[in-house]
């Protein structure tokens, strides 16, 4: 279902156009200070309109705190807090009903719920939902003093030069897929565990909840296909743990080794591209012809960094609750 973590355990809900989008944190320890304005920054990354190539729509994104806060200190109940949604046009959707759009979950929520789904803005399905998992970000980010987790978008459409990438999409009057990596600064040796809980399978758990991502590589990733062991391997020069390489980014046997943990997540290209596209409707039972209505971002991976941020900070927080490296009330 819609939640992830052990002790730090996140769910999030609403729809994209419903009344809002919000999350719920069981687990997050008491005493720590929060308010709207540590929100401003990451929400702010995550908005559309910010920068060309992503969707005109923006909402306010300002959180509204139901519980777990008490004079601007979380109190170890569980945190709920709510984003509006204001700049709805769910109009721009109803020729759309009766026609799923291909790469969505338009066609497989109506088979799941029977028809019943918010089908507005792809409902709960959207990328809408991102807000509550930067929201929870921002909380894990605050809880891990000394680590930190910086995403940065690397290419667009295979161009290391993201610009140029971007231009061709628009040029074409295409949507675009992009890559996006992730480093983590400051992790203590020893997170997570073998098998089922490695750090690897966490990570990749809580980033394929971020609505088009398509695949994830550690370190070297799929490259370490084509090396022999003894490029692969990297060697330990002292007892802090630090390679001279890094080709495992990070990870050995599943748990943090001591290094940066380095991996980068496929975005693939917006489904809703401008270009006229092919389905079914289903109430003819015939195929036809459409485009897409509505606001869209031509690359999604732009807007996917904050949101990678906050997965990851989720993660890890989570691990760290586990190892008693965070303890569950905060003393400032």
């Amino acid at each position: 279902m819609n939640k992830f973590g052990t002790l730090f355990s996140v769910q999030i809900f609403g729809e994209s156009h419903g009344a809002c989008v919000g999350l719920t944190i069981d687990g997050c320890p008491a005493g720590l200070p929060l308010t709207a304005a540590d929100f401003t920054e990451d929400m702010e990354r995550r908005k559309g309109g910010k920068q060309k190539g992503t969707t005109p729509r923006q909402e306010d994104d300002i959180p509204f705190f139901k519980t777990g806060i008490f004079n601007d200190l979380t109190t170890g109940a569980p945190l709920m807090m709510l984003f509006e949604n204001n700049n709805t046009r769910s109009g721009d959707y109803e020729k759309q009903r009766a026609v799923p759009r291909p790469g969505h979950a338009d066609f497989t929520a109506h088979h799941k719920f029977g028809g019943f789904e918010d089908y507005r803005g792809g409902g709960h399905f959207s990328g809408r939902l991102t807000a509550a998992l930067v929201g929870a970000g921002v909380v894990a980010k605050k809880l891990l003093k000394g680590v930190e987790v910086k995403a940065i978008l690397k290419s667009i459409g295979g161009e290391t030069d993201v610009e140029k990438g971007l231009q061709r999409a628009i040029d074409n009057k295409d949507s675009v897929g992009g890559i996006v990596e992730c480093v983590v600064t400051g992790l203590p040796i020893g997170l997570g565990e073998h098998f089922f809980n490695s750090v690897e399978s966490l990570i990749s758990h809580a980033v394929f909840a971020i609505p088009a991502i398509r695949g994830i590589e550690f370190g070297t990733g799929f490259a370490a296909a084509n090396m022999f062991g003894i490029e692969h391997n990297d060697a330990i020069i002292d007892a802090s743990g630090k390679t001279k390489t890094n080709h495992a980014g990070g990870v050995v046997g599943g748990y943090t080794n001591g290094n940066d943990l380095v991996f980068r997540i496929a975005v693939k290209p917006t489904s809703s591209t401008p270009k006229e596209q092919n389905t079914l409707n289903w109430e003819t039972n015939e195929q036809e012809n459409f485009s897409v209505k509505g606001r869209h971002d031509i690359c999604i991976a732009l807007r996917v960094p904050v949101v990678l941020e906050a997965v990851t900070a989720i993660v890890i927080a989570d691990l760290m609750m586990i190892d008693q490296k965070i303890p569950r009330i905060i003393k400032n």
